[in-house]
């Protein structure tokens, strides 16, 4: 997971549950053992560069740079503006946004 994407769901939970629940959502992730992928100098530009080439948005195009890097990763997610690079990595969608 890139750190990018770690901060989107920590930002997401805080503006939807408040503080603690942000705490503890971060904590519960934490038991599944993900590795945090920094957001280096050279992802952050390969990211730009698919964001303007794919015309996703710029978190979306942190995932797809991390999915790229690492061929064996398979990207869940439930955001449907996947779709339109799907072809590029394996992306499995969750029924529901």
């Amino acid at each position: 997971m890139s750190a990018v994407q770690w901060g989107e769901v920590a930002g997401l939970v805080r503006r939807r549950r408040g503080h603690s629940a942000q705490q503890q959502a971060l904590n519960d992730l934490g038991f599944f053992q993900m590795r945090i992928e920094p957001a280096t100098p050279a992802r952050a530009v390969r990211a730009a560069e698919i964001k303007e080439d794919r015309k996703v948005p710029y978190a979306d195009a942190f995932v797809l740079e991390l999915a790229l890097d690492s061929p064996n990763s398979v990207v869940l997610t439930a955001d449907f503006d996947f779709k339109k690079v799907s072809h590029l990595a394996k992306i499995e969608f969750l029924p529901l946004k």
